[in-house]
């Protein structure tokens, strides 16, 4: 649902430098 997403979202957002610094929409298309 919405929240969901919201919680996927902050969650990335929060990790974002263990990520390599990626959006979460750059994040997604590795995912998709």
């Amino acid at each position: 649902g919405i929240f969901e997403y919201i919680e996927i979202f902050y969650n990335r957002k929060r990790r974002h430098s263990a990520l390599g610094n990626i959006s979460p929409a750059e994040f997604e298309r590795k995912c998709a």
